[in-house]
């Protein structure tokens, strides 16, 4: 490729780790900069800092190396770049990407799989390097080595979270400026929060997927984005959204332009603030207090530039109370499962309870907003704690402690975003943006205003 692509990747040197997908795509687009040396410098970066990370479960450099040369040549060619053109992405394991690593969630089993899932499949067609999947972190016993937890950019005495965690470890650590996460109950916003990137749990059905051989999971969880960048997060969005009938979830209509508008700005936007829904105080810790307050106040200036934020009533009774029954029972009706009727039909009420009083709330303001998380990232120490019964004697358990502010999105489908809010004791904290269905547009719009108040700048170290 012309020289002067060499010459502007090496005089971007270790600043290329931290370029937004999009300005990576645009320099590949105008022959600035070589898709090769980009995978060149994402591999030596994996190779050097993976060892003390643990955010990746299988790499494949050569089948990277590879994409890399086939969008250098298409460059060369003339051809129309693709939206992600060049750009390094990974994606969680539990996404089937041909010659990797998969990690189905029907069957726990961990295989290597030979097709693509829609996701991967659409990365491909945008342009994106796939670098590798990344582990979908958990406890200790779903490993059998703690080891193997991936660890945060922000302090790897840390973790990243649940799920997604693998992913929020990549792109904080800066090994790619992109990934495809998965939120089940939180699982994309929450990492986003503890690893100070942002996070979107879109629509239920907008992201098409054929990630589960079972649809229970399909009914809480969606891929998204997870990014360091506002514009990064609509433009992976964008890329990953739209119908596929090959699902029986996804919607029928075409998705929302989430770019076109993403500056415009936030005046007259009306917005409702909680600190924990009236109902998390019991699954507070002793940073908590904090943590809201940060987050409080970074939102707060969101007034300046036009917002008008009202204080939000309680909306609903605490979630952790429900939220097993409404699990249990979405499996029971995919897998056969046999559950009292009661069980399931108590969930589908609940279920239409937090829907029903969020849509009177949203019915004159555009959007709540709230802490992601009461916490931040916890030890690796903690984190086990957080699966036990209690915690200092308060109720705990994997629902209550981590998903208290973010699962009952998932319940009900609609989408929700985590951004950077500020640093408590050199930690990320996140705002989370809770909207109606199909709002994303504006949601993004509303992060990427914010995104200009707030910047907790990069993590120490790297």
């Amino acid at each position: 490729m012309d020289r002067a692509l060499t010459s502007a990747a090496g005089q971007a040197g270790d600043d290329l780790s931290w370029l937004p997908a999009w300005r990576i795509r645009d320099l590949v687009a105008a022959r600035e900069i070589s898709p090769v040396e980009v995978t060149e410098h994402c591999i030596a970066r994996i190779e050097a800092l993976e060892p003390e990370f643990h955010a990746f479960r299988m790499t494949d450099h050569a089948a990277a190396r590879a994409q890399a040369m086939e969008a250098e040549q298409s460059i060369l060619r003339g051809d129309e770049p693709g939206p992600m053109h060049g750009v390094p992405v990974c994606l969680k394991e539990h996404i089937p990407v041909a010659g990797l690593h998969w990690h189905d969630l029907k069957t726990y089993e961990k295989t290597v799989t030979t097709r693509d899932g829609i996701e991967a499949e659409r990365l491909r067609r945008a342009g994106a390097v796939i670098m590798g999947v990344t582990v979908a972190g958990l406890t200790a016993s779903e490993f059998g080595d703690s080891d193997r937890q991936p660890l945060n950019a922000w302090n790897r005495g840390r973790i990243c979270g649940d799920s997604s965690s693998g992913s929020a470890c990549a792109v904080a650590a800066g090994l790619t400026p992109v990934s495809v996460a998965i939120d089940g109950l939180g699982s994309t916003r929450l990492p986003a929060s503890y690893s100070g990137l942002v996070g979107l749990l879109p629509t239920r059905g907008r992201v098409p997927t054929l990630t589960w051989n079972e649809f229970s999971s399909q009914l809480l969880a969606a891929s998204g984005p997870l990014a360091r960048d506002v514009r990064d997060a609509a433009l992976l969005f964008s890329v990953l959204a739209g119908p596929d009938p090959r699902d029986f979830n996804a919607l029928p209509d075409a998705a929302p332009d989430v770019l076109g508008r993403l500056d415009d700005g936030v005046d007259g936007m009306r917005l409702l603030w909680t600190d924990d829904f009236g109902y998390a105080a019991p699954y507070a810790f002793e940073e908590s207090g904090e943590v809201i307050a940060t987050v409080r106040t970074a939102a707060e200036g969101l007034r300046g530039a036009g917002a008008v934020i009202e204080p939000m009533g309680k909306a609903f009774d605490d979630p952790t109370r429900w939220c097993n029954a409404a699990l249990a029972s979405d499996r029971a009706m995919f897998s056969y499962t046999r559950l009292p009727d009661e069980t399931i039909i108590r969930a589908r009420e609940v279920r239409g309870e937090v829907a029903g009083a969020l849509d009177t709330l949203l019915r004159d303001a555009d959007f709540i907003i709230s802490p992601t998380s009461q916490h931040i990232a916890p030890t690796l120490g903690e984190w086990h704690g957080y699966w036990a019964q209690t915690v200092d004697g308060k109720p705990s358990g994997h629902m209550a402690t981590y998903t208290a502010l973010t699962g009952f999105m998932n319940l009900i489908g609609w989408p929700a975003l985590s951004i950077p809010a500020g640093l408590v004791r050199g930690m990320p904290v996140g705002l989370q943006i809770i909207g109606k269905p199909n709002s994303e547009p504006c949601m993004l719009r509303l992060a990427q205003a914010f995104s200009r108040l707030t910047d907790i700048g990069r993590p120490p170290g790297l």
